[in-house]
């Protein structure tokens, strides 16, 4: 290609040289001078022409496509189981224990001496009084009298009355209303634990024993010292510790809360004014004079004398002697022993069993079925155009020009040029590839009219 290029920038500049020195001479040297056919190419000579071929690639185009699958999902269910657990309650016992102590009783003697006293008997004597009165007795009379009266009378008339009501009438809608409820969602972490996995061992421990004073023979004279006795050896359990550490996993729920829009029927009252005719009783009074004859009752006094006889009861005291026995009543303490039952309270551990609900997580493991989108390359073919510079020899078709052969018009001989091992190929037009696996080219044939 590159050969093809520099075999037609060298062929412009011979053309273009030729040209300037034409018009170096006034036109005299020019093309006007020589007639058509010294013009014309007297050699033939190699150009360049361009050729436009459509070819066809395959692009991969990624789709996506919903796929249904099914996976077992764990869902933890809370399950109640009964447990018998012994508790204890204390219970307050009452015991007596007998308990002696001195009283001292009284002994009531009783006496008797007589007593003279003298009192004053009454005696009751009945005398009769004269007590008159005067009284005034009633006497009654009836007579009539004419009463006149003004009375209201009522009459009662049935109208109809225009009433206008506002009633409430009950209008359902459908609304749509988020709810949110919560969601336990379990989450399962790791926890380092560091517990201690040694063991108790045997260790000897040696004690030394007491000094003692003890007389020993010192150079023939006995002499106090202090002499320390034989030890002894004891056992001991001793803790060898040994730290483990462990992961254990701990599974906690996280409260998660999820909205939800749900239908909701919506009642809601709107105002409606009835008209109704309701017959209405109207009570009108008319005025009406009555006569009645009342009877009448006067009453007047007469005066009358009433005798009589009152007894009076008179009362004389009359002296008299009496003897009466009364007690005399002495006292006297006697010390006595008594045995009384003194309570007192013991506490006692009264065992008892309590039904508890304990309450723990099954794991069940529950098919579920969703949809994902799955990537899926689909090959298309994309046209695309390629242009080629293809070389083409050109020979003149009328060579009869003799000035311009012999070389009076300037032009020299036709320089020949190589044609390029392969043509040019450039393309035009061409969409950039995606990152996907590329198929070679197909190349579509030539059109007619492109050919050579």
């Amino acid at each position: 290609m590159k050969v093809a290029l520099a075999g037609v920038a060298l062929a412009l500049t011979f053309v273009s040289a030729t040209a300037a020195e034409a018009g170096g001479y006034c036109g005299a040297a020019g093309y006007q001078c020589c007639p058509t056919a010294a013009c014309c190419p007297t050699a033939c000579y190699t150009t360049c022409k361009v050729e436009r071929q459509t070819c066809y690639r395959t692009v991969y185009d990624t789709v996506y496509e919903p796929q249904e699958y099914t996976y077992n999902k764990t869902v933890y269910e809370t399950s109640y189981e009964d447990k018998q657990i012994t508790c204890y309650r204390t219970v307050q016992e009452t015991h007596y224990r007998e308990q002696q102590y001195k009283v001292c009783r009284p002994v009531v003697e009783t006496s008797w001496h007589e007593k003279k006293y003298q009192v004053s008997r009454p005696v009751w004597e009945t005398s009769y009084r004269d007590c008159s009165y005067t009284v005034s007795k009633p006497v009654w009379e009836t007579t009539e009298r004419e009463c006149r009266r003004i009375v209201c009378r009522p009459v009662v008339e049935t109208v109809e009355r225009e009433c206008r009501r506002t009633v409430m009438r009950r209008v359902v809608e459908t609304v749509n209303q988020e709810r949110c409820y919560t969601v336990c969602k379990p989450v399962t972490t790791y926890r380092t634990v560091r517990q201690d996995c040694g063991q108790w061992t045997t260790q000897r421990v040696f004690h030394p024993g007491a000094c003692v004073p003890r007389v020993v023979n010192h150079c023939g004279c006995p002499r106090v010292c202090m002499v320390r006795c034989p030890g002894y050896y004891t056992c001991r359990r001793v803790w060898c510790p040994r730290v483990v550490e462990r992961q254990i996993p701990c599974t906690t729920y996280v409260r998660q809360v999820v909205r939800k829009q749900c239908p909701v029927q919506v009642c809601r009252l709107v105002p409606e004014v009835v008209v109704t005719k309701v017959p209405v009783r109207v009570c009108r009074m008319v005025r009406d004079e009555i006569v009645e004859k009342v009877p009448v009752r006067t009453c007047r006094w007469i005066r009358e004398t009433v005798s009589r006889q009152v007894p009076v009861r008179t009362c004389r005291m009359v002296c008299e002697e009496r003897v009466c026995k009364v007690p005399v009543r002495t006292c006297r303490y006697v010390e006595e022993t008594k045995t009384c039952r003194v309570p007192y309270c013991v506490a006692k551990q009264v065992p008892y069993t309590v039904t508890q609900r304990v309450s723990h997580c099954v794991a069940k493991c529950v098919p579920v079925t969703c949809k994902r989108m799955v990537a899926k390359c689909v090959p298309r073919q994309v046209a695309y155009e390629v242009c080629r510079m293809v070389p083409v020899t050109v020979c003149p078709t009328n060579t009869g020009c003799s000035p311009c052969s012999s070389g009076s018009c300037g032009v020299g001989p036709t320089p020949t040029f190589e044609a390029p091992a392969e043509p040019a190929t450039h393309e035009t037009e061409k969409p950039t590839p995606e990152p996907q696996p590329e198929a070679e080219p197909q190349t579509a044939p030539a059109l007619p009219g492109l050919s050579a």
